[in-house]
């Protein structure tokens, strides 16, 4: 399937091209290999785009070539890389998440396992106790063999990477490259690539996080880990949309319970309610891994996927496909097969008309590769 490793580098004309086609607007992870898959390659689908668009009665703003070298050429000057999910540098286990990016920007962690991680997330008010537990956990766990992910807040994420720095960690961004959040720990950022860690978003150069970029980046947070250690979080908070997201992804999710009357243990007291695994020490999480360390793998299901280029004919569907599509479609996700069952359409129609539905802004996915109109 095209987007899957394939032991082979793009190009940089390639590497350009996909930019170009993840960077349209519309045009998110599950568009991005519809359009690939239907055409074969980035260039031809940024072709075929205007054709599309102007079926949708869209403007096809495909951002230019220069726009895309000046991209790669700013992350270059910070030291960055852009690496594509057909590359075997693309981490692992994040091809196994619900539109994963098909290109993310990193600086650094060239030696780190990928295949062997925990994240680590929780409160940014943490008590001192909840760093001090995060640093042990995390420095434990470092010194079992495991790369540690975090999110680089404030409170619990600052303290597992400052106890991973010397046997490795991944600070996922919910900006830019440029735009490190929060700002005070631009420091520890800086220490994370100088000691072997890495910087990684799949957010363009020069953007500013707003509040809806946070949960996405969450689901690279849990995306990129076997398993999700809350340590302190309240009962609505960024980490328990990060572990509601890590079961999505069929991840383990672990919790450190705290005090009752702790308003911070809240959410982990929960989880464990829930059957989340208690932690009292790393040796809980390993043992718990290990049975499925490193080739947790087999345990993932692949994403859904459009039938290969190859097989889709230059479909024209017609006005009453549309309405009987639009009329099962609704704001309770279902999944693509459900669809194509409940309105008797053909594989190759339901794809296309998804297709011109997610340019069109009219459509949303979730984990599950689920769809639904958007509200």
């Amino acid at each position: 399937m095209i987007g899957r490793a394939t032991g082979t580098s793009l190009s940089r004309s390639q590497k350009v091209a996909w930019l170009r086609l993840i960077r349209t607007d519309n045009v998110g992870p599950v568009t991005f290999r519809q359009l690939l898959n239907r055409t074969g390659s980035a260039d031809a689908a940024i072709a075929e785009l205007p054709r599309l668009a102007k079926r949708l009665g869209l403007g096809a703003r495909v951002p230019s070539v220069a726009a895309a070298e000046d991209e790669i050429a700013a992350l270059d000057k910070l030291g960055g890389r852009l690496i594509a999910s057909s590359e075997d540098a693309y981490p692992p286990l994040l091809h196994h998440i619900s539109g994963a990016p098909p290109i993310i920007s990193v600086i650094g962690g060239d030696n780190l396992d990928l295949a062997r991680t925990v994240a680590i997330v929780g409160a940014r008010n943490a008590s001192s106790a909840g760093q001090r537990m995060t640093s042990v956990l995390a420095a434990d766990l470092g010194a079992g063999g495991y790369t540690i992910v975090s999110g680089l807040a404030r409170g619990i994420d600052a303290a597992a990477h400052k106890a991973s720095l010397m046997t490795g960690t991944v600070a996922v961004l919910a900006g830019g490259m440029d735009h490190v959040y929060p700002e005070e720990n631009i420091p520890l950022a800086r220490s994370i690539v100088d000691n072997g860690g890495m910087l990684l978003t799949e957010m363009p150069i020069g953007w500013e996080p707003r509040a809806r970029d946070f949960p996405r980046r969450n689901r690279l947070v849990s995306g990129l880990s076997l398993g999700v250690v809350v340590v302190e979080a309240a009962k609505r908070s960024g980490s328990l949309i990060t572990a509601r997201l890590a079961l999505e992804q069929n991840r383990d999710v672990f919790a450190v319970p705290g005090s009752p009357l702790d308003p911070r243990a809240e959410g982990g007291n929960h989880l464990i309610q829930q059957g989340a695994r208690l932690v009292t020490s790393a040796d809980d999480i390993i043992d718990t891994l290990r049975v499925a360390d490193p080739a947790r793998n087999m345990l993932l299901e692949p994403d859904w996927e459009p039938e290969p280029s190859a097989l889709i004919a230059d479909v024209e569907p017609t006005t009453g496909d549309r309405a009987r599509l639009i009329e099962a479609l609704s704001h309770t996700p279902m999944q693509v097969d459900a669809l194509i069952g409940t309105t008797g359409l053909s594989v190759t129609v339901v794809q296309t008309l998804l297709l011109e539905l997610d340019l069109g802004g009219r459509i949303e996915w979730s984990s599950g590769q689920l769809v639904a109109l958007r509200p």
